[in-house]
């Protein structure tokens, strides 16, 4: 099952050392994932004050700089990754650097029909120096295969 592990944080809470510190600690762990087939995405955003809001009210399009909501802790990135249940996602979200000093929340991503198959997965394999034997080689394709069947 896909969930997406959403990552919020106070955004003053590190400095920029520690930020760098903990990116490098994240992309380790997105290499821990996407050695066991579990890594489907991940990334961090921008700084809040770079976000742009937009609604539609009475056919009207409004746009606002800034967030939907102030609170004190904002949305500073995400990881989408495929887990067995969500014991597994947890067991996955404490170990994500920030949880540490900000919260993760874990969400089960719905399937529905119509949506275009993702071929991101497939991506990472072929840019991953990793090498396969022809069992894993086999195993990883019929993976794929069954990825692209489902809608994401």
């Amino acid at each position: 099952m896909k969930y997406m592990l959403l990552v919020y944080l106070d955004e003053q809470v590190l400095s920029e050392t520690e930020r760098k510190h903990c990116y490098v600690e994240s992309a380790e762990l997105t290499q821990q994932l996407n050695s066991t087939g579990q890594y489907l995405g991940a990334s961090p955003l921008h700084p809040i004050a770079t976000a742009t809001s937009v609604r539609v009210r009475d056919g009207k399009r409004l746009v606002t700089d800034g967030p939907f909501a102030e609170t004190r802790e904002q949305l500073g990135g995400y990881y989408l990754i495929d887990a067995s249940d969500l014991d597994e996602a947890i067991r996955i979200a404490e170990r994500i650097p920030p949880a540490r000093f900000g919260t993760i929340e874990i969400r089960p991503v719905m399937e529905i029909e119509g949506l275009p198959a993702s071929y991101h997965c497939w991506r990472s394999l072929c840019s991953s120096r990793i090498s396969f034997t022809r069992r894993d080689s086999i195993w990883t394709l019929r993976r794929f295969n069954q990825h692209l069947r489902r809608p994401v």
